[in-house]
């Protein structure tokens, strides 16, 4: 249980813990929401979780390319 645990805290998109940071919530109260309703929503915060993982890779990726590094040019 604990390597799982280990792998979703660490290897996971780190959806929750972006959305804690900017509005200063526990990232732990924040899974618990989205274990809890998609549970009862039958997995639709899932779809929205992977949303967000999409927007933030695609935000850090436009980032990184209007930033480039010495090594880039």
């Amino acid at each position: 249980m604990n390597r799982i645990k280990y792998f979703v805290e660490n290897q996971a998109f780190g959806v929750c813990t972006h959305i804690g940071e900017k509005f200063k919530i526990s990232t732990s109260s924040i899974r618990l929401y989205f274990i809890y309703t998609s549970f009862l929503t039958l997995g639709s915060p899932i779809i929205i979780y992977l949303f967000l993982a999409f927007w933030m890779n695609i935000r850090r990726y436009l980032r990184q390319r209007n930033n480039p590094s010495v090594w880039d040019i």
